[in-house]
């Protein structure tokens, strides 16, 4: 079989750039990208993490706003569900194309620099950003959380709505919060893998696994704190349901499923072509 020499068969400007559009990223270079970002976000100063980690609690809140009013909104009927639950993208499409600072999506953007080689200053330099992102974004939606107490906010049915989700959240046990923050990790950093080669896409892309995390009512240490924040505030839970039911297991599952399992499944594929 003859193989035509590329310049055979010339493309024309407009059509090489369509070309380079549609090129598929390898992952080593998907794995490099991120990796760069990561090393992007290590040496931000404090202030614009703790700025921007605010920034994102306050916004994230929106998911729980929305998919509420939705649920208001809704017939009390078997597919309103998946509806409802399309107001939970809120959120993260504001977080995320925003580029806020996200707790979760460190699990993935700031380990990958981690490893090649593995050092204690660079995991130090890990601990430091995930601690503040997590404290920033905790007390953002703690803001946002009483922000939304005020009665002149909502109608009753809406308020209502907020009431039902945080008591739905708040019902979970930390062992049911540790496995369901599992599977939401595994997704979120599955999308922070595959956005660098959405290109104009991004938008449906991030819908689409947020999307999955809230159908498949899967916990996010995040969105879950301006939940649990809001019943707290109103005093139907208290701080060690708040830490210890909540914070901590959502959390570790979230580590577990973004860095744990995902992270180091990525990094095994790129291994030799990096060594």
């Amino acid at each position: 079989m003859n193989v035509q020499n590329e310049k055979d068969n010339p493309l024309t400007y407009r059509e090489r750039m369509v070309l380079e559009e549609h090129e598929k990223l390898s992952p080593r270079l998907m794995y490099e990208i991120i990796r760069r970002n990561g090393i992007e976000e290590l040496r931000r100063p404090t202030k614009a993490l703790v700025f921007s980690g605010i920034t994102a609690g306050i916004v994230i809140t929106f998911s729980f706003v929305f998919k509420a009013i939705l649920s208001a909104l809704l017939p009390d009927a078997s597919w309103a569900p998946l509806i409802a639950n399309m107001g939970y993208t809120v959120g993260f499409l504001l977080v995320i194309l925003g580029h806020m600072q996200l707790f979760t999506e460190n699990t993935i953007t700031t380990v990958v620099p981690l490893f090649n080689p593995l050092s204690l200053s660079k995991l130090k330099a890990v601990l430091r950003l995930w601690a503040i992102v997590l404290v920033s974004n905790l007390v953002g939606t703690a803001i946002a959380a009483a922000f939304l107490l005020n009665t002149h906010l909502f109608s009753p049915e809406w308020a209502a709505a907020l009431d039902a989700l945080a008591h739905h959240v708040a019902s979970f046990t930390a062992m049911e919060n540790l496995i369901r923050g599992i599977p939401a990790g595994i997704l979120i950093a599955s999308l922070v893998w595959m956005l660098p080669s959405a290109g104009s896409n991004k938008f449906v892309l991030i819908f689409f696994f947020i999307y999955l995390i809230a159908l498949g009512d899967f916990t996010h240490i995040v969105v879950g704190s301006a939940e649990m924040a809001y019943w707290l505030y109103k005093g139907q839970a208290t701080i060690g349901q708040y830490l210890f039911d909540f914070l901590l297991p959502t959390g570790l599952g979230n580590i577990i499923g973004g860095t744990g399992v995902f992270t180091l499944l990525i990094y095994g594929q790129v291994t030799d072509e990096l060594n």
